[in-house]
């Protein structure tokens, strides 16, 4: 397995946040491309201003692109994501986000749970085909040796 990229958001040193932040500085952050970015700004998750042709992040859009990778890496859709973000600025606000997260985290560990079950039957079985393979090459192969 290979080892979790950390953003460089967890490793940054304490201090005020800056007031905003270009997609380069958020991209260097979190260790994804500018175009990642771009997409979830064309597919509504993240709502920057802009300068002319210049992109302006503030402070909630960075929230925002951390909890969407976040999301991603748990195995969410950007449906389910939308969903989870949209709920913070609706009625009831951050208590009915958190629960519907609490369920979309049950459902996600429901079926991860399900996929570590058929893995762990899979590689059993191939263990039995394997050795059983093995078996009558070995067997096969004696058969053919040409006789002293």
């Amino acid at each position: 397995m290979p080892p979790r990229r950390t953003p460089r958001s967890e490793s940054r040193p304490a201090g005020p946040a800056p007031a905003s932040y270009g997609i380069a500085d958020l991209a260097r952050e979190f260790d994804v491309t500018t175009r990642t970015i771009r997409f979830y700004e064309a597919e509504g998750l993240i709502a920057p201003t802009r300068q002319g042709q210049r992109r302006i992040f503030r402070p909630r859009d960075r929230v925002r692109l951390k909890l969407i990778l976040r999301g991603k890496r748990l195995g969410f859709s950007l449906g389910e994501i939308r969903e989870i973000i949209d709920l913070y600025d609706r009625a009831p606000g951050e208590i009915g986000q958190l629960r519907f997260f609490l369920g979309k985290i049950r459902e996600r560990r429901a079926i991860l749970e399900r996929q570590r079950t058929d893995i762990a039957e899979a590689l059993s079985e191939l263990g039995e085909v394997e050795q059983r393979c093995a078996a009558q090459l070995r067997q096969l192969e004696r058969r053919r040796r040409p006789p002293r």
